[in-house]
């Protein structure tokens, strides 16, 4: 009979370097590290950030809270030290089409200096208009138009009045009204006098004044092509009256610009626009002006020539860091803002809003992934603008149902970004898959590990992010014990004797919570105990579920035994994860076997419970079960396992160590012990391979044991593979020391058998057979005996 002996205390838990810890916190140099372990990813952002290539943007791939997103700016923000400030981008009003905005590039800190002209500009054209209309020199200019149309005019009137009083009729004008009145005797006659005379008389001055009325109407028939004159004229006059303020303005910024060429061309179209907006607002004045008029005019103006600075910057700040939290389309690519008047939507140049693409332009751009994708359209016009290299505004398919609105269409924008994409492995992978375009726009994998090698630099890198934030709590210090079990915190994350959990942000959660209750006590030193109540307390929060399924089982509404022996019943050991709340659970396996050929029937997988990995871990026990007894007879009989009181989905292999020692157990009749709980994952050989979740399934169990009454007999069978993932907490690491609790690290079947059992399994001599008295013996025996029950034996024949 083979001896297995239970593992010793020093082999339950890790036992970090107290000496690098103390060192690591004395050391001023440790507060200056900045990110522990991840020496694979730091290489890949090396690489990804020096390349200046098309294409070699970056997909950051690991789960969240590993620091991914740390690491990034931490490595940006040295890069972007030795890069230029990019330039600045405005758009312009586009005086020919209003419709397609003009885009401008400018060096840094330059727009700023635009605006700060173009504003001076405004101020001055208000000042010198409406004053140049009211100058005189322009007023006698205007009076001059004006007396050339009324010189015309009264030659008119004049040469038709003396033609009237040729024939004895006065010409009367009156306000623009021209009348005729007929002269007896050197008068006027009235209407009534009129009357008064005879018929030839007054048929007379009828034909005269017909007479004189239709040569009034040759003469003035020009006048209204005089009056088309005169206001052409005085149009011009305005015209040359606002060039003349407006030129010295415009000439003066265009010796200051004279080597930008965007700028020059811009005042240049200006020019003419500007002339027609002041010659408007001269014809809009009148005489009740007030300072609102003033505001108005000045808005006006600014509305039409002033800049739209999309985006700004700095001289010397460096290259742009944009990390965009909510991915939108308007968010990432910009937006046109509408306004309403009159009922219709209306927008300008000046309404165009910058995305994150603008800001980031000539930097880097941090994206989630996940978020990326939630939102339409946003994915592959991203893609479209990696492609192309350059940023088009334009308007969403959802947006496009605006009616009686005026849609801008804005020159491109060149865009020269790096996009760092933040995503989980399974996103990295799909895209891979489903996407052609994604390899040629992302080549740089930066790949987090969910695990870092505990060693010396990483060691004195973990104490020194610890030590920096608890200066930034405001904390005197945190004592060694305190910082030793910070340390095993983090490797019981990681379920891993020699490396720690890459999710750094738990081990700042336990630090805020042990704050807490350091606070509680009006302590300025974080101690061990602190962080000892900070996790019960978790526990405590987190724990009404694991104890209701430990008060059932106390109960005896959950059949557990930690005594006796049954035939045909293994105690399971299974971890359940629920929300934060992790925890351990006993389990029991049961097995039953007789004549027959349906094999080893899964009960959870015929309803519908057992999920795949489950059903593969049940369906290599008949496996098992041929490759190590059934080599002269076919292997025939009929077995059914089941998790009892098991009401959810199964899944994982971790219980098919326990279900192939129920079935054993079932076929040979041997009892299995009750005070002992198995777990572990077989294969077809006979092998005992690693599970998961062991410290939970470990200290599940020992809670129930404990509950009972620890009589030194009870204990758990583990993988030995699982050995260096233990971590377990001080009650079972006492307990063990103290004998009360056994646990048993094994390799293979026979190994599990014989603890469970108590009878040895029997190894299989040269000739073939197992030794008699063994448990391999009974079950070969009981094999062929079902064999030759169900097949028939050839005595039989």
């Amino acid at each position: 009979m083979l001896s297995i002996n239970p593992l010793e205390p020093t082999q339950l838990t890790a036992k970090p370097s107290r000496r690098a810890i103390n060192a690591a916190m004395k050391d001023p140099a440790a507060l200056q590290a900045s990110f522990i372990g991840q020496a694979r990813a730091r290489e890949a952002l090396d690489f990804g950030l020096g390349i200046n290539a098309p294409g070699y943007n970056l997909y950051v791939m690991g789960e969240p809270a590993t620091g991914r997103y740390t690491l990034v700016h931490e490595h940006i923000r040295r890069h972007v030290e030795r890069l230029t400030t990019p330039n600045e981008w405005c758009y312009l009003n586009n005086f020919d089409e209003e419709r397609e905005p003009v885009a401008l590039k400018m060096r840094p800190g330059e727009s700023k200096v635009l605006c700060s002209h173009l504003e001076s500009m405004i101020d001055e054209l208000l000042d010198t208009f409406p004053a140049a209309f009211d100058n005189p020199g322009y007023q006698r200019k205007r009076a001059a138009i004006k007396r050339q149309f009324d010189k015309k005019y009264a030659e008119a009137i004049d040469e038709l009045e003396t033609i009237a009083q040729q024939h004895s009729v006065a010409l009367y004008e009156e306000d623009g009204t021209i009348s005729f009145s007929p002269i007896v005797d050197g008068t006027p006659l009235n209407d009534e006098q009129f009357a008064q005379l005879s018929d030839e008389e007054r048929q007379h001055f009828y034909g005269l004044i017909d007479h004189l009325e239709h040569r009034l109407s040759e003469q003035l028939i020009e006048l209204p092509q005089w009056n088309r004159e005169m206001s052409e004229l005085q149009r011009q006059l305005k015209r040359e009256t606002a060039e003349q303020g407006i030129r010295p303005l415009l000439k003066n910024l265009e010796h200051i610009y004279a080597g930008e060429l965007g700028v020059l061309k811009y005042l240049r179209n200006m020019r003419d626009n500007l002339i027609e907006t002041v010659i408007e607002l001269s014809e809009e004045e009148n005489s009740k002006e007030d300072k609102t008029d003033d505001i108005d005019r000045k808005t006006l103006l600014t509305e039409q020539i002033m800049p739209n600075v999309l985006v700004a910057s700095e001289p010397g700040a460096g290259a742009p860091v944009v990390y965009e939290s909510n991915p939108t389309y308007q968010n990432l690519f910009g937006r046109i803002e509408y306004t309403n008047i009159s009922g219709s939507v209306y927008t300008s140049y000046r309404m165009i809003r910058p995305g994150a693409l603008h800001r980031a332009n000539g930097g880097y751009l941090l994206l989630d992934m996940d978020k990326v994708i939630q939102h339409p359209y946003v994915w592959e016009t991203l893609k479209l603008v990696l492609k192309h290299s350059e940023i088009k505004m334009d308007i969403p398919q959802m947006e496009v149902g605006m009616v009686n609105s005026m849609l801008l269409n804005p020159q491109a924008i060149p865009i020269n970004v790096k996009v760092v994409l933040m995503g989980s492995r399974d996103l990295y992978y799909m895209l891979q898959e489903y996407d052609d375009e994604y390899d040629q726009l992302f080549r740089v994998l930066v790949d987090f590990d969910h695990e870092i090698p505990l060693e010396n630099q990483t060691l004195f890198d973990f104490v020194g992010r610890v030590r920096e934030q608890v200066n930034t709590l405001g904390l005197k210090t945190i004592t060694p014990k305190a910082m030793y079990r910070l340390v095993e915190h983090s490797l019981r994350l990681a379920e891993h004797q020699h490396r720690f959990s890459a999710r750094f942000a738990d081990t700042l959660e336990l630090i805020h919570e042990a704050n807490y209750f350091c606070q509680l006590l009006k302590h300025n030193e974080l101690d061990v105990r602190h962080i000892e109540q900070a996790l019960e307390a978790k526990t405590q929060r987190n724990g009404r579920i694991s104890q209701a399924l430990l008060d059932d089982i106390k109960e005896g509404q959950v059949l557990i035994s930690t005594e006796g022996d049954a035939v045909g019943k293994v105690n399971g050991l299974t971890v359940l994860e629920i929300g934060d709340s992790v925890f351990g659970t006993p389990a029991r396996i049961s097995a039953t076997v007789y004549a027959g050929a349906n094999g080893v029937v899964d009960i959870e997988r015929e309803v519908e419970l057992g999920r795949s990995i489950h059903s593969k871990g049940v369906m290599l026990l008949t496996g098992y079960l041929g490759y190590k007894y059934a080599q002269s007879f076919p292997l025939t009989l009929s077995a059914n396992i089941a998790l009892e009181q098991s009401y959810g989905h199964i899944d994982g292999d971790s219980a098919s160590l326990g279900e192939l020692i129920a079935l054993l157990s079932a076929l040979t009749g041997v009892a299995v012990k009750q005070e002992m709980a198995v777990t572990g994952s077989i294969n077809q050989y006979g092998q005992v391979q690693s599970v998961g979740g062991i410290n939970e399934k470990i200290e599940g169990f020992f809670t129930l044991c404990e509950h009972r009454g620890l009589n030194g007999q009870q204990g758990v069978v583990i993988p030995k593979s699982n050995t260096i993932n233990l971590m377990l907490s001080k009650s079972v690491i006492d307990a063990v020391k103290q004998e009360k609790f056994h646990i048993y690290a094994v390799e293979n079947i026979d190994q599990a058998v014989q603890i469970m059992t108590g009878m040895p399994a029997g190894e299989l001599s040269s000739r073939g057979r197992y030794p008699k008295n063994t448990l391999n013996q009974l079950a070969l025996e009981r094999l062929e005996q079902i064999a030759n029950i169900v097949n028939g034996t050839d005595d039989d024949e």
